[in-house]
């Protein structure tokens, strides 16, 4: 049941990325890699790593694609200020389609695991182990890290305050 919920999940992400590419309109374009991005937070659930599915599925799914959508949304594409595709964009492209296919040949000759959802600890993605991680020996850096936030998000608020006069 796991492997074939994991094979159809699979062809789901293939199939709605390539809609992302062939997509004419952008805003369909961004609407397809929502529910790519929702794929791969499913991957993540079949995966046991719970936090990482949570964080894909809000800051992904619930801010930046929405953000992108409201951006498009706004820029009003239209067919008269679509920008000239040079031939540098098509190399480009190339390139970067001819390493997809070197990437997948690879990924297909690597050693083949009998079932792609058994792990080794199955306890390995459970957000109660990356708290006991993130608050026992981290707890310095993570501490550290979060008034070194706080701080960038204080002086961010005083830059952009107007004085004044």
């Amino acid at each position: 049941m796991g492997t074939s919920v994991f094979y159809l999940v699979a062809f789901l992400s293939i199939f709605f990325s390539l809609m992302v590419i062939f997509a004419k309109n952008p805003v369909h374009s961004v609407l397809y890699l929502i529910v790519t991005f929702f794929t791969f937070t499913v991957h993540y659930i079949l995966l046991n790593a719970q936090f990482l599915a949570v964080v894909n599925f809000i800051v992904y799914m619930g801010a930046i694609m929405v953000l992108f959508l409201f951006v498009l949304m706004l820029l009003n594409l239209n067919k008269e200020n679509e920008p000239l595709k040079s031939g540098l964009v098509k190399v480009a492209g190339i390139v970067a389609g001819c390493c997809l296919v070197v990437t997948l040949i690879g990924s297909l000759k690597a050693t083949a695991v009998s079932d792609p959802l058994v792990l080794q600890n199955p306890n390995l993605g459970l957000v109660k182990n990356l708290g006991k991680e993130l608050f026992g020996p981290f707890m310095l850096p993570f501490e550290l890290s979060s008034i070194l936030l706080l701080t960038a998000m204080v002086g961010a608020v005083l830059l952009t305050k107007k004085e004044k006069v």
